[in-house]
């Protein structure tokens, strides 16, 4: 577990440096989104994965990577605006909006590690194609929770889809950082 736990801060740390250096250039201006919105662009995103994996080739030079790192981000925008509710305006500070980030991702990563005991790392013997699969059913299900004003009778919240989505994706850049497929 001690690699999985370097491996993961390591990839947690490429998607904290963006995040951050995006908030230099355009400050918390996700604020205004809603969740529903939130949840949609990380559809954009999972969408495209799944679309490079399938196609022969690409017709814009950025690869899964980079979309991995942005549902990551957008997930933890969705935990925070589902902690906090949406804006009329960017109304955090960088640092307000960095310790918010540091704060869920942590609760995900935590989340993590005792899934990850119990399951036996079992995600490293998976495909990176299998968690595009499982983020877009997750990203329908979070939908159809929306949908339902966020009621469900047996099931987990939009919270626990997103941090699940996070996980994957990290999984995923995981396996592409250190070149385990």
């Amino acid at each position: 577990m001690q690699d999985t736990k370097a491996q993961f801060e390591h990839v947690i740390g490429i998607c904290r440096e963006l995040f951050s250096k995006k908030l230099k250039d355009y400050g918390p201006s996700w604020r205004i989104m809603r969740p529903e919105s939130v949840t949609d662009q990380i559809f954009i995103k999972a969408n495209r994965i799944r679309s490079l994996e399938t196609k022969e080739t690409s017709m814009i030079d950025e690869g899964i990577k980079s979309e991995f790192i942005a549902i990551v981000n957008y997930g933890v925008i969705g935990l925070i605006q589902l902690e906090l509710g949406y804006a009329d305006n960017a109304d955090l500070s960088g640092e307000e909006a960095l310790s918010l980030y540091n704060k869920h991702i942590n609760e995900t990563k935590e989340l993590m590690y005792a899934k990850n005991h119990d399951y036996d790392e079992a995600w490293r013997h998976m495909r990176i194609s299998s968690y595009t699969d499982l983020i877009l059913m997750k990203i329908y299900r979070t939908k159809q929770i929306e949908a339902n004003c966020g009621k469900t009778l047996v099931s987990e919240g939009v919270d626990a889809n997103y941090m699940d989505m996070i996980n994957y994706a990290l999984f995923g850049l995981i396996k592409l950082e250190y070149n385990e497929e």
